[in-house]
């Protein structure tokens, strides 16, 4: 079964080329992509009865809500805030940086500026976050 990412990005051309770069990183994952804080709370609602994606990929800077506020409201569901939350933005601000690390982000990226380093970018998610991280083991 393919892994599922949910990607978070209101910018078509950067959700254009973080896809590329995942399929040319040979990253054995769907990108499912939201375009606004909205409609990532969308996809990842449905209570237990859905399977949560593998990570979330969250930028910062979106329409309707931002992605701290989808962050916040990721920790506050039970069966969601143990999912990892890889915040990718182009936000370099340490308000940014320290106010996701607050809320429970697992990693935060900056979005490269070039192809390539995306594609090593998204090699290293997939090393890390795909292949060698442990995730959330479900209990019952």
């Amino acid at each position: 079964m393919e892994t599922r990412i949910l990607h978070v990005e209101d910018n078509p051309d950067d959700a254009l080329l973080t896809a590329m770069a995942f399929r040319k990183a040979e990253v054995p994952a769907h990108l499912e992509v939201a375009t606004d804080g909205q409609k990532a709370i969308e996809a990842l609602s449905g209570g237990a009865s859905i399977v949560p994606p593998a990570c979330v990929l969250l930028d910062i800077k979106l329409p309707s809500l931002s992605g701290l506020d989808v962050l916040a409201w990721i920790r506050q569901q039970p069966n969601l805030k143990r999912l990892p939350v890889i915040m990718l933005t182009s936000s370099i601000l340490a308000s940014d940086v320290n106010r996701a690390y607050d809320l429970g982000a697992n990693s935060y990226l900056v979005k490269p500026s070039n192809l390539e380093a995306l594609i090593e970018l998204a090699k290293t998610i997939d090393l890390y976050w795909l292949r060698t991280n442990t995730p959330p083991l479900v209990t019952t």
